[in-house]
Formats: C-alpha cells, structure tokens, sequence
C-alpha cells in the first residue's frame, strides 16, 4: 500500500470511528449496551479493535436504529446536530411503538426514524402532543397503526400460535424477509445467529435507502 492510499484508508477510518462514538452520544447508550451491541454485531468489546469492514456494519446498524450522521435541527447544514434533550417515553407500550417505527425504516417505509418523527406520528395519530401521555388504549392505538402500515408492506405481525420466547425472533425473520423481497432478492434465516440476524437486517437496510435515493 502507498503512503498516500494508507494515509486515506486510516482518515476513513477514524472517520467511522467518531461516527460510532457518536452514534453512541446520540442513542444515548451507555457504556454496558454499548459494548453489548459491539460485541454481538463485531465479536470485540472495544471499537479501537474493529476492522474498517466493522466499522461500516456497525455503523449501519446504528443507522438502522435511528442514528442519523448528517442530521440537523434547528442549525444550519455543516454544523454539529442539534439534539431535542427531552426524555424519551419509557413505558413499554411507547418503547414497543419505537422498535417498530425504526424497523419500518429498516424496511423503507418510514423515511425519518427519529424520535421526533415518531412523536409527531404518535400526535397526528392520537392527538396527543407526547408519546409520554398516552394512556394504555392510546397506546395501544398507535401500536396497531403501526403494525397496518407493516402488514401493508408485508411484513406480518400474525403471532397465533407462536411461543412467546421466539416472537422477537420471528418478526425479525419476517422483517428481512420482506427487506429482501423489496430489494428482488430472497432470504433465509436457517442456522443464523441472533446477532447474524440483526447484522443482515441492518445492511438491508442501507441497501434498502440507498436505492431509493439513487
């Protein structure tokens, strides 16, 4: 390798490096869950060991979870994101509201996984103005909305019959299913690991908007 390739390949580097650290800034995760996330995505507790390839994946999978890189509010494009510090609603209900509006943008279904997007859905849907002020049936309301628009998109939430301990990991199946569908492509999710599983969900989804944005 010239110096000048090795000089580019460490700056893309350290530039996936601080998208990683931010990602963490940015999901709010602690120390704990985040060297929980790198070792089941990576294999390694520490990013300062990910290889670039490493990196790109995890960075897709933050991504997928919502991190957004070159997101901006209330500045100007080029400066540092802006973040709404607002807590988050924490109830299980709201929690199960934001693992499917983010795995709907997994799917390219919702383009904005952000909190606020989900908020302003929740307040177009409810006419609540906080996801942290439903009550169980409103709640239970959004929940449902969700799960239409993901029936529509083909991804099936039809848990009959399915033993609670494996519905996580049958939706999950189900998602990149349907994520492999969109892209004309067929999927199988036999003798795959959890953390395979959430790994080829996360780089369907980058394939995913990458298309739709050309």
């Amino acid at each position: 390798m010239t110096a000048a390739r090795a000089f580019k390949s460490d700056n893309g580097r350290r530039a996936l490096l601080a998208k990683v650290h931010l990602a963490k800034k940015d999901l709010r995760l602690d120390d704990d869950t985040y060297r929980d996330i790198l070792e089941r995505i990576t294999g390694r507790r520490s990013s300062a060991e990910c290889s670039v390839g490493e990196l790109e994946t995890l960075v897709a999978h933050f991504r997928a979870q919502g991190f957004v890189p070159n997101a901006i509010a209330g500045g100007k494009s080029g400066t540092a994101p802006v973040l709404d510090r607002r807590r988050a609603a924490d109830h299980p209900v709201a929690k199960k509201a934001r693992a499917m509006w983010i795995s709907l943008h997994q799917l390219g279904v919702v383009e904005n996984p952000s909190e606020q997007a989900l908020e302003a859905f929740a307040k177009r849907q409810l006419g609540v103005e906080r996801m942290q002020w439903m009550d169980q049936g409103l709640g239970y309301k959004l929940v449902e909305a969700l799960k239409a628009m993901a029936e529509k998109e083909g991804w099936s939430h039809d848990l009959a019959g399915v033993e609670k301990k494996l519905q996580i990991r049958i939706l999950k199946v189900r998602l990149a299913w349907a994520q492999a569908k969109r892209l004309g492509e067929r999927f199988s999710a036999a003798a795959m690991s959890d953390a395979a599983l959430d790994a080829a969900i996360a780089a369907y989804a980058v394939r995913i908007w990458e298309a739709r944005r050309g």
